[in-house]
């Protein structure tokens, strides 16, 4: 006897292949399918969506939504309910769309009017091609049956999707939008934003044809022409150039005086005098240093080769006589190169480059750095892309997501540049709240504080009008760096921001590396687990020496200041009270030398290991404050790595256990009348900022680019209601109070986004 679900989908597989059959064109028979099975299924609304790529999911048909809306809703696999299928391979069921943490409301669908969904993913040979959906305007649970009929239906529909005529249907798209049969790259984002402009392909490396010299002083005279011309082009390039301050000059100028070096210069002048030609002795001298230096795993070396890479090709150019750049008429272009070094960039007009794709790159890329700080998007890691863009050709980047797009068609075009207009009105908004306070409807102040970590966030100081500096990251420097920074060199950057901070609240965090964060010049361990090794204030405690340096740049560039000092991943009160210990040694030395002291030295720690929260009350004695690293402590309190996707999900901060805890830290805190203030991603986010108001927290800090949709949202929040709301939430058993908490803002008029 055949199940129930089986005997439907054979009743409604019947009627798949009488409309398959029939003489429609493709895209009338897919309308006429997602039709058929709403009907069959008794939903009100139904959609199918297919996989363009292994990226991106399109709207190829569908009932009860909006008319003449096929092929303008567009989905990022992993985007939304219908994303979230495909990503997962797994049938979602939802009673209420809209109170799901994935719904991605798109306006243009008409979808107001409905709740409960359901979604299976399309797939063959094992990988998914498309999703279908259903939904009811009621909210309504589906049940296991039927899903598996929707399981059994979206097998044939595998077929069909298979078959030669939806591949003629897509290929018509494609001509119709002017776009190239492969338009689309996935990449890796170093910076983020989006970019529409024309391609400059930067130059490629000069091939040396001629090995050997017929007169070597004739070579030797060329190499010192070409190399001092090369100087002086790079001296104006940068002294014409106005970055400001920050580490991406400082990588700049270390570049100028690597072109500069005379040790390297002198390889080449060797090898041109042991009978090569310059071009030939430059390659050589390359070609060594990579042999001694191409295995190690250190990072810092690594990028010295990037830099190396980027000056022999410069002066083999001079060399050649080639330093000119391919030229195109327009004011925004996109840079397409294989590699780069930070000086490239200066090679063109900088404030009209849109976008840097770099088929070889990282994150601590030089010119990555050098573009960020110039807020240029950054998308890298695209295996063969340098040889399939021409120069002129229309290209767009989509940084936030790492997507190239090439001869992107009108839609694709519209959509980059709505974003780009976001950006644009979100800098407007912010602009315009930079002068209303941080204040709820009720009058509660929440103080709003920025992280601070390379020196242009300081920027943020006059966009934001922000209440201070809730976290200075001063192992940026460091990492920066060629060596170790002495006191003077710390000092230098601890000044300039408090100068820049006049007379707001500074908090340094003492040195924090280790786990991800290596320091070129030191060797990495190979720990199993770094997150939860040697890193942080165990190094420092370990290398005192380092501590105690730190701990008098900090003294001394806080001269006359008041002076905030927190120390990170403190695990017990015992290493507390000897990091403590170490300040307060290098406050009474600086008072026996006679030096400026700061009027006031508060010292506090990083709540972000759990073992704290129990010694609390007695730490809060000998505190002056605290401030919650809640990126750590999640990680810890739930045993998950956040940087393992399959984890993303699974743990949510914004669950009772993980808000019960956060409440007992402000309680106490607040109990002992010790300052107290979060400076995690969670500050951030405005829902989760949200909550952390509704908990009793007015210390919030953030990146500066967030502060504006979190103010924002306090500016439309009542206290007294959330706070009376979370007590409720906080007895939940629930994975997550997300969707409820988004429930919550919708229903008060809460801008949340």
């Amino acid at each position: 006897m055949k199940s129930p679900a089986i005997t439907q989908a054979m009743g409604i597989l019947r009627l798949l292949r009488q409309i398959t059959e029939g003489p429609d064109a493709i895209s009338v028979k897919l309308d006429k399918i997602i039709s058929m099975i709403v009907e069959q299924m008794q939903a009100d609304a139904g959609a199918c969506y297919l996989v363009v790529d292994d990226n991106y999911l399109e709207l190829f048909a569908s009932y009860g939504f909006n008319q003449n809306i096929t092929h303008k809703i567009n989905l990022r696999v992993g985007e939304g309910l219908v994303g979230d299928v495909a990503a997962s391979r797994r049938p979602l069921t939802v009673e209420d769309a809209w109170k799901h943490p994935k719904f991605s409301y798109k306006p243009e669908m008409g979808e107001e009017k409905y709740k409960s969904f359901v979604g299976v993913p399309i797939t063959r040979f094992g990988k998914v091609v498309g999703v279908l959906t259903l939904q009811n305007k009621k909210e309504y649970e589906y049940s296991v049956l039927e899903v598996e009929i929707l399981e059994t239906v979206s097998m044939f529909l595998s077929e069909l999707v298979a078959s030669d005529e939806i591949k003629t249907l897509k290929n018509q798209l494609i001509r119709e939008r002017g776009q190239s049969g492969k338009e689309r790259y996935k990449g890796i984002s170093l910076s983020k934003g989006y970019g529409l402009g024309n391609a400059i392909v930067h130059r490629r490396r000069q091939i040396v044809t001629k090995i050997f010299a017929e007169d070597k002083e004739k070579e030797l005279q060329k190499l010192e022409f070409a190399h001092t011309q090369m100087n002086k082009d790079l001296d104006e390039k940068f002294n014409a150039t106005k970055l400001g301050i920050g580490e991406h000059v400082d990588i700049l100028d270390a570049y100028r005086m690597f072109a500069k070096d005379k040790g390297w210069y002198k390889k080449i002048a060797d090898n041109v005098s042991s009978g090569l030609t310059a071009e030939a002795a430059v390659e050589r001298a390359y070609e060594d240093m990579w042999k001694r230096l191409s295995g190690t795993n250190d990072s810092y070396l690594k990028e010295r080769l990037h830099d190396l890479r980027d000056v022999a090709d410069r002066l083999l150019g001079y060399l050649s006589g080639d330093t000119g750049k391919e030229r195109i008429e327009s004011n925004d272009i996109i840079v397409v190169a294989q590699t780069m070094g930070p000086a490239d960039l200066m090679d063109y007009d900088y404030k009209k480059i849109r976008g840097l794709i770099i088929e070889d790159g990282t994150p601590t890329m030089h010119v990555a750095i050098v573009a960020k700080a110039l807020g240029i998007p950054v998308i890298a890691k695209i295996k063969g892309i340098f040889d399939e863009i021409k120069t002129g050709e229309q290209v767009a980047i989509d940084g936030n997501e790492g997507y190239v797009y090439l001869k992107p068609g009108k839609q694709i075009q519209d959509k980059i540049k709505a974003r780009i207009a976001e950006k644009e009105e979100m800098l407007a908004r912010m602009a315009a709240l930079k002068d209303l306070p941080s204040t709820t409807l009720d009058g509660t102040k929440i103080n709003l504080y920025i992280n601070v970590g390379l020196t242009f966030d300081l920027d943020y100081f006059s966009t934001t009008n922000c209440d201070g500096v809730g976290l200075y990251r001063t192992e940026i420097p460091f990492m920066a760096s060629e060596v170790m920074p002495d006191v003077d060199q710390q000092m230098k950057y601890y000044k300039d921001l408090m100068d820049r901070a006049e007379d707001k609240k500074v908090i340094f965090r003492s040195l924090d590396v280790g786990s991800d964060k290596l320091l070129p010049y030191w060797s990495n361990s190979g720990e199993e687990n770094p997150a939860i090794g040697w890193r942080s204030i165990r190094i420092t405690l370990d290398r005192r020496a380092i501590l105690r340096k730190q701990m008098r740049a900090f003294l001394r560039a806080a001269a006359g200041k008041e002076l905030n000092v927190m120390f990170p991943m403190i695990s017990n009160l015992a290493e507390f009270e000897d990091a403590k210990e170490t300040l307060m040694i290098e406050l009474e030395k600086e008072k026996r030398r006679g030096s400026d002291i700061p009027s006031k030295v508060n010292v506090g720690l990083m709540i972000e290991v759990p073992s704290v929260v129990f010694q609390l009350d007695e730490i809060l004695k000998h505190a002056d404050f605290i401030s919650i690293g809640t990126n750590d402590l999640a990680q810890f309190i739930f045993a998950c790595d956040r940087g393992n996707p399959r984890l993303t999900e699974r743990y949510d901060v914004l669950s009772a256990p993980f808000l019960s805890m956060l409440q007992e830290i402000i309680n106490k805190a607040n109990q002992h009348k010790v300052y107290c203030s979060v400076c995690g991603e969670m500050a951030g986010n405005p829902i989760e900022a949200l909550a952390l108001i509704g908990l009793g927290f007015r210390n919030l800090s953030m990146s500066g680019s967030s502060l504006g949709r979190v103010k924002t949202m306090i500016r439309s929040l009542n206290i007294e209601d959330i706070e009376d709301y979370i007590k409720i939430l906080l007895k939940s058993n629930k994975r997550t109070l997300r969707p409820q908490l988004i429930s919550y803002a919708y229903d008060h008029g809460i801008e949340i986004y």
